[in-house]
């Protein structure tokens, strides 16, 4: 497993070379945000489509 940063650098160098500095951050932050999602999975973290349904329908009342 790669470290954090060889991950961090394999990101920036799969970037196209006229990336701007807010376009890296974006896919940055973008594959941190997946490998939490794929975190919370393997724990059991999860919630139903119901239940999100449920929470947003009450959020509207």
């Amino acid at each position: 497993m790669p470290t954090v940063k060889e991950r961090v650098s394999e990101i920036i160098q799969a970037q196209p070379d006229d990336s701007s500095f807010d376009e890296i951050l974006r896919e940055l932050a973008f594959s941190r945000m997946v490998e939490r999602g794929l975190a919370d999975s393997r724990l059991g973290r999860t919630i139903t489509n119901e239940e999100i349904e449920h929470r947003i329908m009450s959020w509207q009342s």
